[in-house]
């Protein structure tokens, strides 16, 4: 009976126990999920306060889309008329220089003899036994857009006693290539299409000339010197050392370039720097002789190519960056272009600056690169005043 009494007790002392602990744990599981919504409440709220503050921003970036929008099509539209302002200005300074032109940088051959009427025809004389061509360029008729081939500065030029084309990529080689024809250059897709040439020594800038089947160029050593080398036994025929301690570019805008050579039906012609100006030297094209040479007055600020026609070299300038080129000093080697001749001559916009200019003188034409583009021009010549003026009374 003791032992039944001692069970009851036990038990309900047991089970008092266990609420007392199942009521514990109740009260701490819910005082962590109070816990939790509260944070759940704050995370909506700052939740809420983020979208709202993204809103806002996504208002203000739209306007100021909208607005830079606005200001760039504004922008868009001062640029357009600032330009055709530009252009009309560029139009009215053209006519302007049209009519009236600058005087050229003509400058006599012999200094120490008086102009008079016995030194003119002595000139004129001298003139004839260089060339009986008497033309001097007018304007440009027409421009051509050949391709683009090759490196931003080269050469391309024609022999005037053949057809074929040579092309010259880059500024220092000692390959150069040959095609049969413009049209075959037009044509191609590439260079490797063409005969490729290697010469003994490497060509050195953009003043290579071909006549009659001979390359003439200059390579750069601890000397200058002039090679003229057979295209037709592949071998050199002869060289000659420039005696120039000036090793300053010809022209400042082309730096590569020291001598540029002009082969033609008068000769061999080399344009070279002299103190701050451009000097002429007229060369045998057989010999490689230094016949006579010519300080032209033309600067060599701002120059960035040559070409020679008939005598008379005419000195093209640009700017830096470049715009649109312009022949801005002509020098005759007898003289005998005045002041009124000299042509105003301005080549379109292209590209970038020219970095040669070869003439050809049966075409009529020169063959320009520009930033890797082979350009033709065709020129408009007239007769020299003195060739259709009438002889003066003795």
């Amino acid at each position: 009976m003791k032992a039944t009494i001692f069970f009851i007790v036990l038990t309900a002392v047991a089970r008092s126990r266990g609420q007392y602990h199942y009521q514990g744990l109740m009260n701490y599981l819910e005082n962590r999920m109070l816990a939790m919504e509260e944070r759940i409440a704050l995370w909506h709220e700052q939740n809420n306060r983020y979208n709202s503050d993204l809103k806002e921003f996504r208002q203000q970036a739209a306007d100021l889309l909208e607005k830079l929008g606005k200001e760039h099509d504004k922008l868009r539209s001062d640029m357009e008329g600032a330009g055709a302002r530009a252009d009309r200005v560029e139009r009215e300074m053209d006519y302007i220089e049209t009519k009236n032109p600058p005087n050229p940088c003509v400058k006599a051959a012999d200094k120490m003899v008086e102009q008079d009427v016995v030194v003119k025809e002595r000139k004129k004389e001298e003139f004839f036994e260089l060339s009986v061509c008497v033309n001097i360029v007018s304007s440009l008729k027409a421009m051509k857009i050949l391709k683009r081939l090759g490196s931003p500065k080269g050469v391309w030029t024609k022999d005037a006693r053949s057809a074929k084309v040579y092309v010259f990529n880059g500024t220092s080689d000692n390959t150069l290539y040959e095609f049969n024809s413009v049209r075959e250059l037009s044509a191609s897709s590439g260079l490797s299409k063409g005969k490729q040439i290697t010469v003994p020594t490497a060509w050195n800038g953009t003043g290579h000339a071909v006549y009659d089947g001979f390359l003439y160029y200059v390579s750069e050593s601890s000397e200058l010197q002039v090679i003229k080398y057979d295209l037709k036994n592949g071998s050199v025929a002869d060289n000659a050392v420039l005696p120039m301690d000036d090793r300053s570019p010809v022209y400042q805008l082309n730096p590569e370039t020291l001598v540029d050579l002009v082969a033609d039906e008068d000769g061999l012609w080399a344009l070279y720097p002299a103190g701050d100006t451009i000097n002429l030297a007229k060369m045998d094209i057989d010999s490689l002789d230094t016949e006579q040479m010519w300080d032209t007055a033309c600067p060599r600020n701002n120059a960035e190519a040559a070409f020679i026609v008939c005598g008379t070299v005419y000195v093209v300038y640009n700017t830096k960056p470049p715009s649109r080129s312009r022949v801005q000093c002509v020098f005759d080697v007898n003289d005998m272009v005045s002041s009124g001749e000299a042509p105003l001559i301005y080549f379109p916009r292209r590209y970038g600056a020219h970095a040669s200019l070869k003439y050809s003188p049966e075409e009529r034409q020169l063959y320009a690169w520009d930033d890797g583009y082979q350009i033709l021009y065709k020129l408009a010549l007239k007769k020299k005043l003195w060739a259709i003026m009438p002889p003066p009374e003795e």
